[in-house]
């Protein structure tokens, strides 16, 4: 897309409340659920998120301390930025709703299940913006997570919804099951902000099923106790204090949006990239322990799974599995593992296969012999 470098003077538009609804017209021939229109005024987020990064719940995540003052002023990031045009995508698919309950399958959080949302919500973004540039000129950048903006409070301003208490953005008719993107640009369109009532009250179903209680308040979540960052984020060693709680969730986890009373509005989305891909929603932990390295690669091409690395997904596995039913065919497969991990001298991922055989052997002793 061009840069943005020409003014909003340098063309004129009659109506542009008219435009803002042939903007929806085209956004929902896309595949967006709703558009919203907001300014670049973030002053009343800047407190909590200050707070939060003082409090170290971004973990390791440093980039997220980087380029705060981008963050908190969308101005600074785009200088010539007048509006910022927040649209939402539904992405939950038909998947197996009975996973989690199984502890010899494998728990993939329902996003990552299909093809990337950076790749689908981009590329869709960047066509809606062509079609207004072809419309009225401007300038425009398209952004899915690729840039220091704050998505939720720009989704919240614009009246896409309420952030709940699992911080997670919440609309009152599609639940949180959706992803959000930006388009940043110098065209005065009509804003569409409004207060979106906190519908929350005093529910606090996301805290209390939080498996790892990273939920420490309403709205307040330490990132480094969230399986979502310990299975993704995290490159290192998952702390065992933690390992249990994970039970058969090997990349992220969606406890604080299952339970939360709200999704019993999502809708399926009917985006063909989002649907599940080599049936990841219900594939089996020894089926998935057997895939090598070059297995990995081919079947998570183009899929946001890719965000983590093979080792990351043995050692996501291995403590999976030792969450898992004893058998001995599991206990073959986690030390064929660990002679490949051997080779490979990866002394991190062996400590979390041995720690997955200390568990299987621990629970065999409360049950028949094998």
């Amino acid at each position: 897309m061009p840069a943005m470098t020409r003014s909003c003077q340098d063309y004129i538009v009659a109506d542009l409340n008219e435009l803002l609804d042939r903007i929806r017209a085209w956004a929902t021939e896309l595949g967006f659920q709703e558009i919203a229109v907001t300014d670049t005024q973030l002053d009343a987020y800047s407190k909590r998120y200050l707070d939060w990064l003082a409090s170290h719940f971004h973990g390791s995540m440093g980039y997220l301390e980087r380029n705060v003052e981008k963050r908190l002023d969308p101005k600074k990031l785009i200088p010539e930025t007048l509006r910022v045009i927040s649209a939402r995508m539904d992405y939950l698919p038909a998947a197996d709703s009975t996973t989690l309950d199984d502890p010899e399958r494998a728990f993939i959080s329902r996003y990552a299940l299909g093809r990337d949302y950076h790749k689908v919500l981009r590329r869709k973004l960047a066509k809606l913006a062509q079609q207004i540039e072809a419309e009225v000129g401007g300038t425009y950048r398209a952004f899915v997570d690729s840039a220091p903006v704050l998505e939720k409070p720009l989704g919240e301003k614009a009246g896409l919804g309420w952030i709940g208490k699992n911080t997670l953005l919440l609309n009152r008719d599609a639940g949180s099951y959706f992803f959000l993107g930006e388009i940043f640009t110098d065209l005065p369109l009509p804003l569409t902000e409004k207060t979106v009532k906190d519908e929350c009250g005093s529910c606090k179903a996301c805290i209390t099923v939080c498996p790892t209680q990273a939920i420490v308040g309403p709205r307040k979540l330490d990132a480094r106790k969230c399986i979502s960052y310990l299975t993704i984020e995290n490159k290192d060693s998952i702390p065992t204090e933690f390992r249990k709680a994970m039970g058969n969730r090997i990349f992220g986890c969606d406890d604080c949006q299952i339970f939360c009373p709200w999704n019993r509005y999502a809708q399926k989305s009917m985006e063909t990239d989002f649907k599940v891909r080599y049936g990841l929603d219900s594939r089996s932990l020894i089926d998935l322990l057997k895939w090598d390295e070059r297995t990995f690669l081919i079947r998570t091409r183009g899929m946001a799974i890719r965000r983590i690395n093979y080792l990351q997904w043995v050692r996501n596995l291995a403590v999976a599995a030792g969450n898992s039913v004893p058998s001995k065919t599991l206990v073959r497969t986690l030390q064929v593992k660990m002679n490949e991990m051997a080779n490979r001298n990866s002394t991190m991922v062996i400590e979390h296969l041995q720690w997955a055989l200390d568990q299987l052997a621990r629970g065999h002793l409360k049950k028949l012999d094998w």
